[in-house]
């Protein structure tokens, strides 16, 4: 795998460029997707590469921000968790996206997102190629939080019906005191050392149990108060759910930036190398010493 490690100004002025783009198509689209779901919360009838019913909804927010970031200069690949391969689209930055993060809510009507990652590489990436990654949380309001390799900052933005957004807090950064947590998986499934791992943070009263079913949502909430996230190694499933490409990285790389730590279990999601478009990855991002304990407790699995 190649990476430009010394791009031209040029170059880097196109990429930046290129990321604006980017990131401005997907806020714009936002609305467009949130008021396309109220007719699409049955399913579609078929199932992703990952093997999961594909909803109306997912299907719609696929093809709507395809169609749009396909026409951006600049972008080479676009690539979805709905789709089995990348399309080609010319020549440039590679752009994974989740179209809608955590669609099993439609039914209930639960928060939901839009997960985009950005990297200078072929695909699959790593994510030390990454670029810029930002996600959209369709919650009570309609926001969007990006993290740039140009900036090295996170930024909150609220975003309107109209498609018009505003900036609502610049350099984002984890709370130094961790209030929350929420892990995915059956518990039956967990594996020991992970049970043990939560048993400690539930022994802890200043801790309280946030998990709502969609990933962006959940990771908000650590952003919001301090905390960690997860969705584990199971043992029916040891490398978890989530996709490597199109939400370990991203997620890890936004929450890394606002001052936190990622981790597989045992090392940054950043490091963690893939050779399949939708590999999964066990997934933890929290505060750096809830981040620390829970590799401390995983080590004893080695």
């Amino acid at each position: 795998m190649v990476t430009r490690e010394n791009p031209t100004p040029d170059e880097t002025g196109q990429t930046s460029d290129t990321v604006d783009a980017v990131l401005d198509v997907v806020a714009r689209s936002a609305p467009e997707i949130r008021e396309g779901l109220p007719g699409r919360r049955v399913a579609h009838g078929e199932e992703n590469p990952s093997g999961e019913t594909q909803m109306a909804a997912d299907v719609f927010a696929d093809e709507l921000l395809c169609e749009r970031i396909s026409e951006i200069e600049n972008v080479g690949v676009y690539a979805s968790e709905e789709r089995e391969e990348g399309i080609d689209v010319g020549n440039g930055l590679s752009v994974c996206v989740d179209p809608l993060d955590g669609s099993s809510n439609l039914k209930p009507n639960a928060a939901m997102g839009t997960i985009v990652a950005i990297y200078d590489d072929d695909l699959p990436a790593t994510g030390r190629d990454i670029v810029a990654a930002a996600y959209v949380l369709y919650g009570a309001t309609t926001t969007m939080v990006t993290a740039r390799e140009k900036t090295d900052t996170v930024t909150e933005y609220v975003i309107h019906p109209d498609g018009n957004y505003q900036v609502v807090h610049e350099e984002l950064s984890l709370p130094d005191d961790p209030t929350v947590y929420g892990f995915g998986g059956r518990v039956p499934h967990w594996v020991e050392e992970f049970r043990e791992f939560v048993e400690s943070i539930e022994s802890d009263p200043s801790m309280k149990l946030r998990y709502g079913g969609a990933m962006i949502g959940d990771v908000n909430q650590v952003l919001t108060y301090g905390g960690i996230f997860g969705y584990p190694t199971l043992g029916n499933a040891p490398e978890g759910k989530l996709r490597v490409q199109f939400e370990g990285y991203p997620v890890g790389y936004i929450v890394e930036t606002a001052g936190g730590a990622s981790s597989d279990g045992h090392q940054s999601l950043l490091d963690v190398e893939k050779d399949e478009l939708h590999a999964r990855t066990p997934v933890y991002v929290g505060n750096r010493e809830l981040i620390d304990d829970l590799e401390s407790y995983m080590a004893d699995r080695d």
